[in-house]
């Protein structure tokens, strides 16, 4: 939710956002309500001072004549805040200076790339194949147990998946690591250590309303016989963590971690990658959580996207880092960087990771706040971002370590977590 006073001083600022980010909102209907809420709030505190003046005075006839006026007063007040509430939340955030321009995706800009695209002297296989090659990806008895777009994972793609878990776990929980990681990307964040959280998987609407998340509802799974929804990402239920609370200046950043599993239709998605485990109605994610000030929140979007890319590096997935344009970014977004994964089997790149940066636009909606030392509080600022989306990873992984003779290369830095072993298959394939 953007700030009212922001919005009756940038009203051009945020008709273009809008406009930009293709969301159809009345503006200017939003500042007249707003313009009529102000005087009548100047009527309500003058007639609150000449009720206080009457039971001074003990004037009784006068001030239950004033007492029947306010309560009209606020009840006109309450009206007003009904009307302009639905345009509020309708309002978009307004993108950082910078953001390019664009109608969708094809206004995305690539910002930079690492590793070239994997090259073999044999056709590759896509990961469907590989899974079916060692018996690690079951779609059809997913189909059969839950429906299309569900899937088994079994014996060595859990193992990698669970070393994938634990190694990046390793980096975001270690105060050394992320110094490494900053020091490399010559970062000003500092090197806080991510808290593990396991948070529940279902969230009430009411709380997913105000995380701006709750739209497009087509993409949520609804239970209606407790009135919950199945989260689409750890964001969901990390983001409410500190709902209506005031954090300390001096705590913060507060950064947290959760691996879960995450539920979306894919509503509109019919006929679009049906094939292995790219695009599936429930997969698993971990993802990462910040709570800063608001001079800290730029930089904490920049750690994130420099973990995000050192996870693909240390895996040996080439990627490439892109700026979304306005017409392709969330509504409470103000800066949105996504990373795109070779995937040889396509023999493309495919987004694996996300980053989105939301100033205090989600905060003003969650009643998140941050006392300042100097005295005073604001809202915080938040930032969520994918570490991994272990699916789409596992893709990009089995699918550039693939061999010739069908066997997969694990990537050495989770040979550690996978008890030493260095392949997956072996004469069979």
């Amino acid at each position: 939710m953007l700030d009212i006073k922001y919005i009756r001083e940038n009203p051009a600022k945020v008709k273009e956002a809008a406009k930009n980010k293709k969301v159809d909102v009345d503006v200017d209907t939003l500042l007249l309500l707003d313009a009529e809420r102000k005087a009548l709030q100047a009527k309500i505190e003058e007639t609150n001072r000449q009720r206080n003046e009457a039971s001074k005075t003990k004037d009784i006839e006068n001030g239950k004549r004033l007492k029947q006026e306010l309560a009209l007063l606020e009840e006109k007040m309450d009206a007003l805040d009904e009307q302009m509430r639905p345009l509020m939340l309708k309002l978009p955030n307004v993108p950082v200076e910078g953001t390019p321009v664009g109608p969708d995706e094809s206004g995305n800009v690539v910002i930079r790339k690492w590793g070239e695209p994997t090259t073999f002297t044999f056709k590759p296989k896509d990961h469907a194949e590989l899974g079916k090659l060692h018996d690690v990806i079951d779609n059809e008895l997913g189909a059969e147990v839950a429906g299309a777009r569900f899937t088994y994972l079994k014996g060595d793609l859990v193992l990698l998946q669970q070393a994938i878990i634990q190694y990046v776990f390793s980096v975001l929980t270690d105060r050394g690591a992320l110094e490494n990681i900053i020091a490399a990307n010559k970062l000003a964040a500092p090197p806080t250590p991510f808290i593990p959280v396991v948070p529940p998987l279902m969230i009430k609407p009411g709380v997913f309303e105000r995380m701006a998340r709750l739209e497009p509802r087509e993409e949520r799974y609804h239970i209606p016989s407790d009135d919950l929804y199945l989260i689409g990402s750890a964001e969901h239920a990390l983001g409410p963590m500190h709902m209506d609370e005031t954090l300390d200046e001096t705590v913060l950043p507060l950064r947290y971690v959760a691996c879960t599993a995450a539920f979306r239709r894919e509503a509109g998605s019919y006929g679009k990658d049906t094939k292995g485990i790219l695009r599936l109605h429930q997969f698993d994610k971990i993802e990462m959580e910040s709570f800063s000030a608001s001079e800290q929140s730029l930089a904490e979007q920049d750690l994130f996207v420099a973990l995000q890319e050192h996870f693909l590096q240390v895996l040996k997935v080439p990627y490439q880092v892109v700026q979304i344009c306005t017409g392709d970014m969330g509504g409470p977004d103000a800066r949105q960087i996504d990373i795109e994964s070779w995937m040889p089997g396509q023999g493309r790149y495919r987004e694996t990771h996300t980053s989105d940066l939301m100033t205090d636009y989600q905060a003003r909606r969650l009643g998140t706040r941050v006392k300042r030392r100097a005295g005073g509080t604001e809202f915080a600022h938040t930032n969520d971002a994918t570490a991994i989306a272990l699916g789409r990873t596992i893709i990009a992984v089995i699918e550039n370590h693939q061999r010739e003779d069908g066997t997969i290369g694990i990537p050495e830095i989770l040979v550690p977590y996978i008890g030493g072993r260095t392949v997956i298959g072996g004469p069979k394939c």
